[in-house]
């Protein structure tokens, strides 16, 4: 037979094998696209895994433009197909939820900083606006996380009556808001401000303490109560 010989699997460089680098190397001495290649499993004809990865993580641009992708955007990216894409996506959740285990676990929020650790890998890049809750006790443990509005980049509906029918559904003694812009810019519009003043007010009179409001950028935060909007002047509790 003429040619160059077909290559196996076992005969491929070391490079190409990821798995094998994994196992006599460890995880963490592999690089990002060999990690994706290992997710991908396979490559396509002509084309390895670890080549198939490299192409499409150069187009993906990065980790987080990644996240912020629903498994058919990413099956697009290089035509990876929708197998290797909902993989990809179970990954990318699998970490965002390993990333807010430890708070949920210890079950207690001590201020902003921890707010933020908790709601950045759930708000933090999405590509559209989302307005949620954390509902907590009287010692301020966690009792649940809700997404109670999903809107456009554009901003979103945000109705009162359903944070409210939904504190009293959780029985909480209080509750942190939270909104991402996808813009990144975490500064609070007018309309954010006067939200968060009405549904202190409301939250008030069913003896509901608003914590905070946390605006989630893409590279930080900004709290209401750090800056003292929260309490506001209209209510002191």
């Amino acid at each position: 037979m003429n040619g160059t010989p077909f290559l196996g699997i076992k005969e491929l460089p070391l490079e190409e094998r990821p798995r094998e680098r994994a196992i006599t190397k460890g995880l963490n001495a592999l690089t990002t696209c060999e990690l994706i290649a290992i997710l991908f499993r396979t490559g396509r004809k002509g084309v390895s895994s670890v080549e198939l990865a490299k192409q499409f993580f150069k187009e993906a641009g990065s980790l987080r433009a990644m996240a912020g992708k629903s498994p058919k955007e990413l099956s697009s990216i290089s035509k990876i197909g929708p197998v290797r894409a909902i993989t990809l996506s179970a990954a990318i959740e699998l970490s965002k939820r390993f990333s807010y285990e430890n708070l949920k676990e210890s079950e207690r929020i001590e201020g902003a900083q921890d707010a933020y650790e908790f709601l950045k890998p759930r708000l933090r890049d999405l590509p559209y606006e989302v307005f949620a809750a954390i509902f907590l006790n009287q010692k301020h443990s966690i009792i649940s996380f809700s997404e109670l509005f999903r809107g456009t980049i554009n901003g979103s509906a945000v109705h009162p009556r359903e944070v409210i029918k939904e504190a009293l559904k959780e029985n909480a003694a209080a509750i942190i808001i939270a909104h991402n812009h996808p813009s990144g810019n975490t500064t609070p519009s007018e309309e954010d401000i006067l939200l968060t003043e009405k549904l202190e007010l409301l939250l008030s009179h069913l003896d509901i303490r608003l914590l905070d409001h946390i605006v989630i950028g893409g590279n930080g935060y900004y709290s209401f109560a750090r800056e003292g909007l929260v309490p506001s002047k209209k209510v002191r509790i």
